[in-house]
Formats: C-alpha cells, sequence, structure tokens
C-alpha cells in the first residue's frame, strides 16, 4: 500500500506571531508549509522553515510582497513546483498601525487595503485557481480580525481592511463550494505578538498595562497567544471541517 501524499500549505506572514505558529502548527498536523514574508524578514523566515522541517516536513521559504500579483503567482507556482500541489491557503499577512481618519494621508489608506485587502484577495484568487485546477478540493483561510466587526477609533482604515476580508471570505466560500474548497478567516480580539507589540509602543502605552487591560475586557479573563489562533486554523484547515464555509 502506498504511503498517503502529504498535503501542502501556504502561509504568508509567516515570518513571526500567528503566521509563524501557524506555520509550525501545520507541520505538527502533517502537513508540508511553505512559508512567505517580506525581504526584510527573510533571515526570520528561514528559521521558521528550518523549524517546520525540524518537524519532519518539507517546507520552503519564498519571500514576496501580497500585494504584487506577480508574487503571488510566484509564491503558487514556487509551491506547486516544489512540492505537488496546495492543498491549504492562509492569507495571513497582514499590517497594522494607528491614525485618526481626519490625519491620515491618502498613501496610507491606499497602503493597508494594498495588503490587508488586495492581498488577501489575490491570495484566495491565485489559491483558488490551483485548487480548481488539481480537482481535490482545498482549504483557502484568511486573517480578519474583531476590528472586521465593529469599527474602533483611530483604526477606522484598519477596520475598514478587515471588513473588506470578511466580506471577500463570504463571496468566494459562496463561488468556490462547488469545487469542495471552503473559505474561513479567523477574527481574533487581542493577541500578543510583535505587530502588536509595535502598535502599543506607537500609541506610548506602557505594555504590560495594556496587555492587561485586554484581558480585563475579555469574557475568559485572558488575552490572545499566537497558539490559540493556531489551534483554530489547524482545524479549518483539515479534512474534518469540509463542512465549514464562511457564507454569511
Amino acid at each position: 500500500m502506498s504511503a498517503e501524499v502529504a498535503r501542502v500549505a501556504i502561509v504568508t506572514g509567516a515570518a513571526q506571531g500567528i503566521g509563524k505558529s501557524i506555520a509550525l502548527r501545520l507541520a505538527e498536523d502533517g502537513l508540508d508549509v511553505v512559508v512567505n514574508d517580506i525581504p526584510s524578514k527573510s533571515s526570520e523566515l528561514d528559521s521558521v522553515k528550518a523549524a517546520v522541517e525540524a518537524k519532519g516536513r518539507k517546507s520552503l521559504a519564498v519571500v514576496g510582497d501580497i500585494s504584487s500579483e506577480a508574487d503571488v503567482i510566484a509564491l503558487v507556482e514556487k509551491t506547486v513546483s516544489a512540492l505537488g500541489g496546495l492543498d491549504v491557503m492562509v492569507a495571513n499577512a497582514g499590517i497594522l498601525f494607528p491614525t485618526p481618519l481626519v490625519d491620515l494621508p491618502v498613501s496610507e489608506w491606499d497602503r493597508i487595503f494594498n495588503i490587508n485587502a488586495r492581498g488577501t484577495f489575490l491570495c484566495y484568487r491565485h489559491a483558488a485557481k490551483q485548487m480548481i485546477k488539481q480537482g481535490r478540493g482545498g482549504r483557502i483561510i484568511g486573517a480578519a480580525s474583531s476590528a472586521s466587526k465593529q469599527g474602533i477609533a483611530n483604526l477606522g482604515h484598519y477596520s475598514a481592511s478587515k471588513f473588506a476580508v470578511r466580506g471577500l471570505t463570504q463571496s468566494a466560500a459562496l463561488e468556490w463550494g462547488a469545487h469542495k474548497i471552503t473559505v474561513n478567516s479567523y477574527a481574533p480580539s487581542t493577541v500578543e505578538t510583535p505587530m502588536v507589540d509595535n502598535f502599543v509602543s506607537s500609541v506610548g502605552a506602557p505594555r504590560d498595562a495594556f496587555y492587561a487591560g485586554q484581558s480585563q475586557l475579555s469574557a475568559v479573563g485572558y488575552h490572545g497567544q499566537p497558539e490559540y489562533i493556531a489551534d483554530l486554523v489547524s482545524f479549518l484547515a483539515s479534512k474534518g471541517s469540509h463542512h465549514i464555509t464562511e457564507t454569511g
């Protein structure tokens, strides 16, 4: 009896934080994992690649900007060429920075939408094209946020970009369900990551006090950690989630 062929995942924004935790969890689940991030994080990305391989899985580190369609196409093509296919796309990459809407330069509005919304769309689109071509279904998962469900002062641009991810995800789920492709997003509140640490620093808040305050706001009494999100993505990426897709 021949061994089952390993499923293959791509995780964007995988050099740190939630993306790194997702990549390592999927490797523990038995998937081969391609990790992606921007060129300035190439050394961190290589470390994540090594950590995936240390878990006994194949890996590939591909630097690139998800807001560039050419880079996303190259990411998918390199994945298929090196590992034989694509079964799971985790469009995790995103950016966050605070600015009041009246002070927000239009260029910064465009920048956050280019990465958070356009980048997610491009990852969804080209993953779906490959999965449809393969004919064996797949899992597409994107990073939304609690800010995709309720606006936040001084984060209107970020919130709007994440609302866009939710609308995109629901529409894609309706379009691609016939191909056995499920499309879902995760929408956490505060998660302790380098990105959030940078946000806290930018607003001049004491780090420990900020996270303590976020824990008090949580119904369970503690704020998020990257591995909590990785646990959810693990299930959404699994074969057992075949009946769950975000249509509304």
